[in-house]
């Protein structure tokens, strides 16, 4: 019997049509929602520095804080996170074909961005607590050389840790991962996606804190950082790309120190 060509495809087709182009979707998903989140950040940094002015303790400017680092981390970190949510994507696709027990994507991601909404939370008190005492600039950087140069060599010391190495290589390698701690449903899908975030954060969370010497609304520090990030991540493991920037920030930090000294 020939098919009707107005007929509507057969389950399995609409299935294997979507898996083959289920990768340039999620893809397009998440470039969507970092330049969503980094366009608010940037474009809107002027009225939210006016109404949260660098010591600033309102209710008004810790939430409107809040916002310019939850979104800023959203812009930052899903781009460097697309490896593992892609990889997760076909894991769980795999499962259901199979008959297992499949995982929704956005449950994952959802525990992901629940890593990163903690740290902005975090940033916003530490970032109160530096203004109450040091005037920060109007890019809400710290301008004092010594707290730059000893921050530039404290990311530097930890891209040396093993904490460090154990964290990034677990980012590195998402499949690996995945055959370790898979688990199903909504709430299996939400805690893989918390831990591979605290995995993450293991991994940037000094690197993000290089935002207070370059200062939280410089373009080019949260692009350059971003960039980063994701080449750490992308770039294979034996060209030890953290333990040369570690060097470079050791060396750059001492660098800044020395100037305070002459």
């Amino acid at each position: 019997m020939t098919k009707n060509p107005g007929s509507a495809a057969p389950p399995e087709a609409l299935l294997e049509r979507t898996a083959r182009h289920e990768r340039w979707i999620v893809l397009a998903a998440l470039a969507a929602v970092a330049a969503a989140a980094l366009a608010v950040t940037l474009k809107t940094g002027d009225s939210l520095m006016t109404a949260a002015s660098p010591g600033t303790a309102t209710i008004t400017a810790v939430a409107l804080v809040f916002a310019m680092w939850w979104t800023m981390m959203m812009a930052m970190m899903l781009p460097s996170a697309a490896p593992a949510i892609l990889t997760f994507a076909a894991v769980s696709r795999n499962f259901a074909a199979k008959g297992g027990a499949a995982a929704p994507l956005t449950a994952f991601a959802s525990g992901y961005a629940t890593i990163w909404t903690g740290f902005s939370a975090a940033a916003v008190v530490l970032q109160m607590a530096i203004a109450a005492y040091v005037p920060l600039t109007g890019m809400f950087a710290v301008p004092n050389a010594a707290f730059g140069g000893g921050l530039l060599i404290a990311a530097g010391l930890y891209q040396l840790t093993p904490f460090k190495q154990s964290c990034l290589r677990q980012c590195q390698s998402p499949l690996l991962y995945f055959a370790r701690n898979w688990r199903s449903g909504a709430f299996g899908a939400w805690r893989m996606g918390l831990r591979h975030g605290l995995s993450c954060l293991g991994c940037c969370w000094v690197l993000m804190g290089l935002l207070f010497y370059g200062g939280v609304m410089e373009p080019r520090w949260i692009i350059g950082l971003a960039t980063y990030v994701a080449a750490e991540k992308l770039i294979p493991a034996p060209w030890r790309l953290s333990r040369f920037t570690g060097v470079a920030l050791i060396v750059w930090g001492l660098w800044v120190l020395s100037r305070t000294l002459s």
